[in-house]
């Protein structure tokens, strides 16, 4: 049309805009025109740039690249980080060619070549060389890699050719990995669990960042491509809470490794222990650090040390527990040379954000809490382990338990106490519940109800499995006391010092005998290197800490300030020194030197934290009886009101932070980091009158949790404590893992929430199920979200009933499930019957035109509705017209969102004629629809509450 034509033809405007805008037009012309466009084009250029002209908005090759973007030094620019990992393996060819064409001298050459430099050094430094020679230069090495893409040979593989000495050095390491790993190394140590008999796979999920990658991931998919967010960087975090499962699973890849199961790609793979390094007090090169920390090649050292600096690519690190160094992670010290010492936590560091080793694949584990920014933005991709599902219960304990009959009892034990299944969560709580199902069959009403009740369960399994008796007395604790002290003072002391080894010596000073070592709390620590004496560990990290919480509760030795501090770790680190209570308690002067900056690390105070939780649960009235011949009466009940006190004076410290609401909007909390753990030593110690005071003094009208690592036994604290609650309140745990168990541990508190929000938290139609037969029940709720979960077409019929039954519930969000046409039909059974639902959300189901039809249908007469969204759910101009009846009826609809559905001119049309009807409507969202930017223009103009 002459108007477009004279719209791009603006005398004065630039050629590149000009461009741009005819591209634009031609795009919204639909198919057609664009096949006009190119044939056209195809015409006008020299042959040579049109041929392959297509609009897949891709490009299959660099040539085509080139015409895209420009000239040969351009594309070096832009494609940076794809040439640089295409360049790692073939610089010596790269460079020849250059010579030959006379851009390269052999000074430039050697300048590259450069031994310090790793490939990937190599291959950016090569680029720049290559840039400062100008156009031709960059065109050799275009072609170049052109030449060897065609051949059909991998650029960075094809002159790999590893030497003998290699495949001996990997065929020992791999025989050493799987020796390290064929048995469960930690908590299952003592019994010689077999990997394979045991493994059960956890929830692993990618970060809530990664908004295109969904579902569970898989061992292999640690290393592999989803969930990148920096394909510049090497790192991958796998993160998780004590006891979710990262050592195992790390140890269950290293052993597919070895067995040449997984991870084929990688030829040799390098596993540490952050625990053990902590050990590690010389100075040591990268060479050294892999060789004698891992497996040492029998000659030819230089030469494979060589070989994985020549081809980083095909190595991969793991490094287990980086929150149990001792040091915090810092990018202050850089180190660029392999062959310089330097201290272990200085190498892992610049190892872990690339200054070392750039290429080299790394997988690091850690608790969350330990990961801050510094190292966030180091990372290749973050995952989260969450631990099992309720299915990965199931199967974890008839793994156990090869007697069907016994592993049925057991699982039906758990399924009537639902707040021992939701900590069965916890890989370590469901192995120490299966280990115990002697215990737990027999405890009847008395069943595990908290995570100190576990840990005694334990406490008491393994003392009987070491007793000639068939069964304990009463007075089983007294009986082991000595050996409870023992170790719970070697316990006590490496928690405050970080320290999770200890060799003989530290056993001596704590009196810890060969009689206290075989009770079994205590196994080898395994280390790959042969230059460190025996050493022993607590079979797990939260073992340690229990026992830790026995020496404060039982010890003669603790003094009155030993729980207030215990309760402020930063009150821990400031105490005077000179307290012969707390000198055992803090880092000495010389080790605090060694720590960065004179900071204690993240996991000193997880570790207390853990330890407080098990204080509070030790001191609860349920185990008072305990303790009788133990320790004085007195003294226990001045220690439990000490830990009142405490858990008051932190809540309180809590609800002084929140802000004053603006005015006309409601108070609202977010809870700070801490008060999830409040609130479980609250429930670990199991007095009602404690949640009581509690929550009376808490006053708001919305409680956030958001992103607060919220699974089912934090659900059931909360609800322990929050069922207190004076008023009515907003509860959000948007982002969370509260999955179906949770959902059930959060109904004694559904009564006092108005509106609950439960986004992205793994729930199913089962969890909806009891959700809503709790919540007609409430006359409070009235609001749920649920925005990505795992919700079907199942979980509507219980929706249905409940818009039945509650004719007060003003709004329902099922945002992004899996909803099809049969699910919206169901859902407006449930609409026709109730006069009360303001807000209904459904974007990114599938309802399509039928869902949208019985949507319309049934609310086209709502007196209530005030917001719709239908967003990416493939309404077409059928759905579109039939939802024009809402709008030409409704008094009380003000916002329709359409957006990314497939409503033609036709649909739109429709919508125009209805709302000549309404005024009450605010707008009508359409965007990114089947419109043509004519039609866009022309009906936008026409109705101004329509949105494109």
């Amino acid at each position: 049309m002459q108007k477009e034509y004279q719209d791009i033809q603006v005398p004065g405007r630039a050629l590149y805009t000009k461009a741009r805008q005819l591209l634009d037009l031609v795009y919204t012309k639909g198919v057609d025109t664009c096949g006009l466009f190119l044939a056209a084009l195809n015409q006008v250029l020299p042959e040579a740039q049109g041929v392959g002209l297509s609009f897949s908005g891709c490009c299959s090759n660099l040539e085509e690249k080139k015409k895209y973007q420009g000239t040969s030094t351009q594309i070096l620019l832009t494609q940076r980080p794809s040439l640089v990992s295409q360049l790692q393996g073939c610089i010596d060819g790269a460079l020849k060619a250059l010579v030959i064409s006379g851009h390269f001298s052999s000074a430039d050459c050697d300048d590259v070549r450069l031994p310090i430099h790793t490939p990937s050094q190599q291959a950016r430094r090569f680029l720049d060389h290559v840039r400062s020679k100008g156009e031709l230069a960059a065109k050799v090495v275009l072609q170049f890699i052109q030449q060897k893409q065609e051949s059909g040979s991998q650029l960075n593989e094809d002159t790999v050719t590893p030497p003998k000495e290699l495949f001996k050095y990997q065929k020992k390491l791999s025989s050493s990995v799987s020796a390290q790993s064929c048995f469960l190394s930690t908590y299952g140590g003592t019994s010689h669990m077999s990997l394979d008999d045991i493994y059960t796979e956890g929830q692993l999920e990618l970060s809530h960042e990664c908004v295109d990658v969904h579902g569970p991931l898989g061992v292999e998919d640690i290393v592999g491509t989803a969930g990148t967010m920096n394909k510049e960087a090497d790192t991958v975090l796998v993160s998780g809470d004590a006891g979710s499962g990262k050592s195992t699973l790390l140890q269950r890849l290293h052993l597919l490794w070895a067995r040449g199961a997984a991870l084929q790609d990688f030829l040799l793979i390098f596993p540490f222990s952050c625990r053990r390094l902590n050990s590690e007090h010389r100075e040591l090169s990268v060479q050294e650090l892999l060789f004698q920390h891992c497996c040492w090649p029998d000659r030819e050292q230089e030469e494979i040390f060589q070989f994985i600096l020549d081809h980083p690519h095909l190595i991969l690190f793991t490094f287990d527990g980086l929150d149990e160094l001792k040091q915090s992670f810092s990018d202050e010290h850089r180190l660029c040379c392999p062959t310089q010492r330097a201290p272990v936590h200085i190498l892992l560091f610049n190892l872990i954000q690339g200054s070392l080793m750039k290429g080299v694949r790394k997988v690091v584990t850690s608790r969350p809490e330990a990961v801050g920014p510094v190292l966030k933005k180091h990372l290749r991709k973050e995952a989260f382990l969450k631990g099992f599902s309720p299915s990965g219960i199931d199967y974890f304990v008839r793994k156990h338990h090869r007697d069907p009959t016994v592993a049925a009892k057991v699982l039906e034990s758990l399924q009537t106490n639902t707040a021992l299944l939701g900590l069965c969560h916890s890989p370590v709580l469901c192995w120490i519940v299966s280990q115990c199902y002697k215990e737990l069959l027999g405890c009847g009403e008395g069943s595990p109800q908290t995570i100190t009740d576990v840990y005694l369960m334990i406490l008491q399994h393994f003392f009987q499995h070491q007793s000639s008796q068939s069964t304990l007395g009463i007075g089983w604790l007294q009986e082991n006391l000595e050996t409870v002290l023992h170790l719970g003072q070697l316990a006590f002391e490496g928690i405050a010092t970080s320290c999770y080894i200890f060799t003989d010596r530290d056993l001596e000073t704590c009196g810890v005998t060969e009689k206290d070592i075989c009770m079994g709390f205590l196994i080898q620590s395994k280390d790959m290197s042969s230059t460190h004496s025996q050493r022993y560990e607590f079979l797990h990290v939260t073992l340690q800490c229990f026992f830790s919480g026995l020496y404060i509760v039982l010890s003669n030795d603790t003094d009155r300030s030993t729980i207030p501090k215990l309760f402020e770790p930063k009150g821990m680190r400031e105490a005077d020194l000179r307290s012969t209570c707390f000198s055992a308690c803090l880092p000495s002067t010389y080790q605090q030197e060694q720590v960065l900056e004179g900071e204690s690390t993240a996991v000193e105070t997880l570790n207390l934290q853990i330890t407080a939780t098990f204080v509070s649960g030790l001191l609860s009235q349920r185990h008072q009886s305990l303790w009788i011949h133990c320790c004085p009466s007195a003294v226990i009940e001045k220690r439990a009101k000490q830990v009142v006190r405490c858990l008051s004076k932190g809540m309180q410290k809590h609800f002084k932070s929140i802000p004053q609401p603006v005015e006309g909007e409601k108070k609202s909390m977010h809870a700070m980091p801490g008060f999830v753990w409040l609130i479980k030593c609250i429930y670990e110690m199991q007095e009602s009158r404690i949640a009581k005071d509690a929550m009376s003094k808490l006053e708001v009208d919305h409680l956030k949790l958001t992103y607060c690592k919220i699974g089912p036994v934090e659900c059931t604290a909360l609800a322990y404590v929050l069922q207190h609650l004076k008023n009515p309140v907003g509860l959000q745990l948007d982002n969370n893992s509260v999955g179906d168990v949770g959902v059930e541990q959060l109904l004694p508190c559904m009564h006092i929430c108005n509106s609950l929000y439960l986004r992205n938290n793994n729930i199913t139609d089962e969890g909806i199920r009891k959700l809503i037969a709790k919540g007609v029940q409430c006359d409070n709720f009235q609001k749920i979200a649920l925005f990505n979960n795992q919700l079907t077409d199942a979980c509507t019929q219980h929706f249905s009933h409940l818009l039945k039954t509650k004719q007060d519930f003003l709004s329902i969000r099922l945002g992004n499930n899996n909803i099809t046409a049969e699910g919206a039909k169901q859902l407006a059974e449930g609409l026709k019957f109730n006069h009360s639902l303001q807000f209904l959300g459904l974007w990114g189901n599938e309802i399509g035109d039928a869902g949208a039809e019985a949507l319309a249908s049934a609310l086209e007469s709502s007196k209530s509705l005030v917001w719709l969204s239908l967003v990416g759910n493939g309404v077409g101009s059928a759905g579109a017209c039939a939802l024009a009846n809402i709008i030409k009826n409704s008094t009380s609809l003000e916002e329709l969102w359409l957006t990314e559905n497939c409503i033609t001119r036709t649909g739109v049309e429709c919508l125009i004629q209805a709302l000549k009807h309404n005024t009450h409507v605010k707008s009508i969202w359409l965007r990114n629809n089947y419109l043509s930017l004519e039609e866009v223009e022309e009906m936008a103009q026409r109705e101004s509450r329509l949105v494109f």
